[in-house]
């Protein structure tokens, strides 16, 4: 099978993390895959390490760029999907999905939807594109798919939640120490930094001996996630907290805590970190946001939360209550993760509708050419 997928990003946030991981799992089905990206970041380099080929597109990050690039985009993945052979073209983020309706793409089109669209222009004109092209559409929970219900064929969306390979070995343990509570995502207000400095501050009047970490850099060139960045250092001045930057070995960070605050504010996806904590052991503090419901059960693999201030209280009261409340809540949360979010599980099944989607292609094709035979 001939794959064409297109990323609106090459700079390392959740949904190219997904991608960068499902790349391997392709090569091992024998599959061509063509990725194209924009700019050079670190997925760039994870492609060539795996022998594909690269291509660049022209995705624009401005906005006010976007539009005039749509038509130049459109031809170029046009042009590679007729290079490839494309059975399935693959888009990562909805910044392509106008630009692959413009192509007049002759094999099927799949949508990976990773976060929540704010209901206006983007949103429909990713929509209109979608059904033009009736593409299928893949949502990393319940809560992404929702948003396009009313606006693509109900069965042309599927849930299929991410997974996550998970720690070599056990879990690690935490060296002894002061409790470490820690922050990790993308630097930008939905991911929720701020709230965790401010959980932070209730935190430390309670317990004074408590460190935190912050682990997360503002991505894709985005100059308001580099201020929001710079606000929140800001606000943490005064704490005992450090912030860490970009960490690419996600399960050493969460070898060092006691604790992870997940306080993405507005509409959130279920976030990846949730799941490395449940495969690290690592109990989870998280606000009731989007799909973040729907992977913890609140009380058992994790604690749910609606406020900055219950945040600081449960974090308190779980340090305070002895390890053995963490101990059975990271057994839980691990058992799940083993159970639902596996990255093998994940993998599987979104292969399984890539190639079933793929064939649907191949089988119109063949109807269509047997059709346009001159019978005898």
């Amino acid at each position: 099978m001939n794959l064409l997928l297109l990323d609106q990003y090459s700079d390392p946030g959740g949904a190219q993390q997904a991608l960068a991981e499902l790349l391997p799992a392709i090569c091992e089905r024998g599959w061509r895959a063509v990725v194209g990206l924009p700019g050079s970041g670190e997925l760039c380099a994870v492609v060539r390490a795996l022998g594909l080929e690269l291509e660049r597109i022209d995705c624009a990050s401005d906005l006010r760029r976007y539009a005039a690039r749509v038509p130049r985009l459109a031809a170029q993945i046009r042009k590679l999907a007729q290079r490839v052979g494309a059975d399935l073209v693959y888009l990562n983020g909805p910044r392509l999905a106008p630009a692959a309706a413009l192509a007049g793409l002759c094999c099927p089109v799949m949508f990976h939807s990773h976060s929540w669209l704010p209901a206006g222009m983007a949103r429909a004109a990713t929509a209109l594109a979608l059904r033009r092209m009736d593409a299928r559409v893949v949502a990393n929970c319940d809560f992404v798919a929702s948003q396009w219900r009313r606006l693509v064929r109900a069965d042309r969306i599927e849930t299929i939640y991410n997974g996550v390979a998970g720690p070599v070995g056990t879990p690690l343990r935490r060296p002894d120490g002061p409790p470490r509570i820690g922050c990790i995502g993308r630097m930008s207000p939905e991911k929720g930094q701020r709230e965790f400095v401010a959980a932070a501050a209730g935190i430390h009047d309670s317990l004074p001996e408590c460190r935190f970490v912050i682990c997360g850099e503002a991505l894709f060139g985005n100059p308001e996630a580099r201020r929001y960045a710079a606000e929140v250092r800001s606000a943490a001045s005064g704490l005992p907290a450090e912030f860490r930057g970009w960490v690419p070995d996600i399960y050493g960070a969460l070898a060092e805590l006691d604790l992870l605050l997940v306080p993405s504010v507005g509409p959130e996806a279920t976030t990846r970190v949730i799941l490395e904590a449940f495969a690290a052991g690592v109990p989870v503090i998280a606000f009731r946001s989007g799909g973040i419901s729907e992977v913890v059960e609140d009380g058992v693999t994790g604690v749910l939360v609606r406020s900055v201030e219950e945040m600081a209280r449960e974090a308190v009261a779980l340090l305070r209550g002895g390890p053995e409340r963490r101990a059975a809540m990271a057994r839980a949360a691990r058992a799940e993760w083993q159970r639902r979010f596996t990255r093998g599980k994940f993998h599987a099944r979104l292969l399984g509708v890539m190639e079933e989607w793929a064939f649907r292609g191949s089988g119109l094709r063949q109807f269509q050419n047997s059709s346009s035979e001159p019978r005898a």
